[in-house]
């Protein structure tokens, strides 16, 4: 089997936020490309190590199709940011935080929802040829990163996935309502949606 792609999700305590995003799109993924072709993984810029997910972030997580029980929260380090093709952030300072730790990375690193908008902007016939999951990342990231700057980016209330810790189930209601709301763009380019392989050779 051919190396599998990799992707990382990042937020601050990596009990909420990152373990959601996490778990949703390995579900999806799985599912599009078959178990073992796509690791997600999650971490926390202060990540409360060791810790298990939320139990709010997790019955919403439930809902929405993923599983997190067996769920640990771990602390971000230079080695995950280099290995991942894709960084996956709550929120811009998030992206600051991790560029600061690996700069090369900065070119690969978005926040979700700024994420959502760049690929609104990828028609289905610029998506690759559907060959390894590893070889789709690679061109869906250098394809997402040219299309910066040709729209107006998001305001920076809306660039970021509110941080549910310690708030009340309204918040974290908001929280995933923000990350199903962008992650159907997210899939499609990532070959988990709709037009996903339009452009097969």
């Amino acid at each position: 089997m051919s190396e599998p792609a990799r992707i990382l999700t990042v937020c601050t305590g990596n009990v909420c936020r990152s373990p959601y995003i996490e778990r949703r799109l390995q579900h999806e993924l799985d599912r599009a490309w078959g178990p073992g072709a796509v690791e997600v993984s999650s971490a926390g810029t202060g990540a409360l190590v060791d810790a298990a997910m939320e139990p709010d972030a997790l019955s919403r997580l439930g809902v929405a199709g993923g599983a997190g029980e067996d769920f640990r929260a771990r602390a971000i380090t230079r080695e995950l940011v280099s290995d991942a093709q894709l960084v996956i952030v709550a929120t811009r300072d998030h992206r600051g935080a991790v560029s600061r730790l690996y700069p090369r990375a900065l070119s690969r690193i978005h926040a979700l929802r700024d994420l959502a908008q760049l690929a609104e902007g990828v028609a289905d016939d610029e998506l690759p040829g559907r060959t390894s999951a590893r070889a789709w990342l690679d061109e869906v990231v250098s394809l997402i990163a040219s299309k910066r700057g040709l729209r107006p980016p998001l305001e920076p209330r809306e660039a970021d996935v509110v941080d549910p810790f310690r708030q009340g189930r309204d918040v974290f209601d908001t929280m995933s309502t923000q990350v199903e709301d962008a992650l159907p763009q997210v899939l499609r380019v990532l070959g988990a949606g709709a037009g996903a392989g339009a452009g097969s050779r």
